[in-house]
């Protein structure tokens, strides 16, 4: 009998709950295989510019830092153009430390990928910029540059853009020069925080390279490479100028940083293998045996630890609770969800994978400077929000929202008929707002 239910269950949910689970995956699963690419990227262009000893200390380097670990195969925009930026970097020949290496240089190649990064994030156009002006001044064919490869590739990957933008918004949109209007005209940015000129300096990059950063500095000055590490510097003070300021959006230059860092590695490592070799002195050999094993045992236990808590524990609250509504939703036990949660708290419809109709606060830039948004409004009285919105509202099967809020809307949930389903765990400590420490979802009672 037992066995009889189990295989009607399953022939009835199981191809649903595999269709769910791979849809939800499959965006993952891609951005892995990307972030592969950039990886292998990473090593030649490494290779090309110091040979496969600091090459193979780069990619120890790119794989261990607990930011690239945390960041690089989520799905965001920044990580897909970090991944072209490392290619496009492959490619070109002024970044070549040798004139002649015999390996493959391809300006056009590189040129594509940098014009995709472009159309991807506009503000990608900030290290290309600097890259292309150090390309023609190198270059020897400058005509044939401008004129044979950035603007007929320029205008076929933009172009493409501009039809694609078309066909999906119904109108002609160019989305670059918005976007241009919005971040760096009005500074529309602001509206979501802002930070101080010097953030990148003394705490988003620096952040980000961790304990990286003592050994990018010696790789940059070992390797006087003064190219990329003008790029670094180049983008982070750029990005400085806005106000808005996130740690993404640096994500395309800190590979480079990790390259340096890869390159100060490898010569302590071949310090060590010189003086292992040649047997001069067991005091020499015994040093630098002592210093690169110091080094890469104190860079692991520094980045290692903190990769996986931020990847495996730190705010997982807001995937579990959708993880579990999309198993709900197989049973037909959710009919619309409401997320009383600030903007973009959840994932939406990427992990629930169901025509269900879902509502979140509104937190769209008003035209006005200073005007709360709705969910502003709910963040600064949720008992008054919740009692006018509760007037108009098609009463949800599920509200989804933070403990923070959950204390002050108890009552209102209950006088409502909503009992809690389910708690999930957030967060230890707070970001950038008061602890939310978990995940709360709410159920209409008999529903």
């Amino acid at each position: 009998m037992y066995t009889q239910c189990y295989l009607q269950f399953s022939i009835k949910f199981l191809p649903s709950y595999i269709s769910i689970l791979h849809f939800s995956w499959a965006p993952r699963l891609f951005q892995s295989i990307l972030s592969s690419s950039g990886d292998l990227y990473l090593f030649k262009l490494s290779n090309v510019l110091y040979g496969g000893h600091v090459a193979q200390w780069a990619l120890f380097a790119q794989l261990t830092n607990w930011f690239m670990f945390y960041c690089i195969t989520r799905t965001l925009s920044n990580s897909l153009e970090t991944v072209l930026t490392v290619i496009s970097l492959y490619y070109w020949p002024c970044l070549r430390v040798r004139s002649s290496d015999g390996l493959p240089v391809s300006r056009p190649w590189a040129l594509v990928a940098a014009a995709i990064a472009c159309a991807i994030r506009p503000t990608s156009a900030i290290i290309w910029v600097y890259v292309g002006l150090m390309e023609l001044f190198v270059s020897r064919d400058r005509l044939k540059f401008v004129f044979l490869e950035v603007v007929p590739i320029g205008f076929i990957v933009l172009g493409m853009t501009f039809l694609l933008d078309r066909l999906m918004y119904g109108s002609w949109v160019l989305v670059p020069l918005n976007f241009l209007k919005f971040n760096f005209l009005s500074s529309g940015g602001d509206y979501y925080g802002t930070h101080p000129w010097h953030w990148y300096f003394t705490q988003g990059f620096t952040v980000m390279i961790f304990t990286y950063l003592p050994f990018t500095v010696v790789g940059i000055i070992q390797s006087k490479n003064w190219k990329l590490s003008g790029l670094i510097l180049w983008v982070l003070v750029l990005y400085s100028v806005l106000g808005h300021k996130e740690f993404r959006f640096v994500l395309p230059v800190l590979p480079i940083a990790l390259v340096y860092a890869g390159y100060s590695l490898a010569m302590l490592s071949q310090r060590y293998s010189s003086s292992k070799r040649n047997q001069k002195t067991t005091n020499a050999r015994t040093k630098s045996s002592w210093k690169i094993q110091s080094a890469v045992f104190f860079l692991l236990v520094t980045n290692v630890p903190m990769a996986i808590y931020m990847s495996m524990i730190h705010q997982r609250g807001s995937e579990d609770v959708m993880n579990y509504l999309a198993k709900e939703a197989l049973n037909g036990d959710v009919k619309n969800i409401l997320f009383l949660t600030p903007c973009h708290a959840t994932p939406y419809y990427s992990t629930l994978h169901k025509n269900i109709p879902m509502r979140f606060l509104d937190c769209s830039p008003r035209e006005v400077k200073g005007t709360p948004d709705e969910s502003d409004n709910f963040m600064m009285d949720p008992i008054g929000f919740m009692s006018e919105f509760a007037k108009n509202w098609s009463q949800p099967s599920h509200i989804i929202l933070f403990d923070n809020e959950e204390k002050q809307l108890k009552e209102f949930l209950f006088t409502h008929s909503f009992v809690e389903k389910k708690r999930f765990f957030h967060s230890h400590f707070k970001v950038d707002r008061d602890l939310q420490a978990s995940v709360v979802l709410y159920a209409l009672l008999n529903q």
